[in-house]
């Protein structure tokens, strides 16, 4: 994942990596198309995560945001997705 400034963005040879290793047969292959849509995917999902975890933190008083606050608002964000 690369961080230009705050904004969050995965490399395209890493997301295509991923993908790749989740087929069954080695012949099939993806689109760059289809690799840039899941890389917005992921950057969507992260950034997401990050906002309701501060948001999480915010409401319990807390100035540092911890594991244990992504732990709280991850059902929910994975029922969103």
């Amino acid at each position: 994942m690369a961080n230009a400034g705050n904004e969050v963005a995965f490399k395209k040879e890493t997301v295509g990596k991923l993908l790749a290793r989740s087929f069954k047969e080695d012949k099939t292959k993806v689109s760059s198309d289809a690799v840039m849509l899941v890389a917005e995917m992921l950057k969507v999902f992260v950034e997401e995560a990050t906002r309701r975890a501060v948001k999480q933190a915010d409401g319990e008083d807390c100035d540092t945001v911890d594991v244990e606050h992504f732990e709280k608002i991850l059902p929910q964000l994975l029922l969103d997705f």
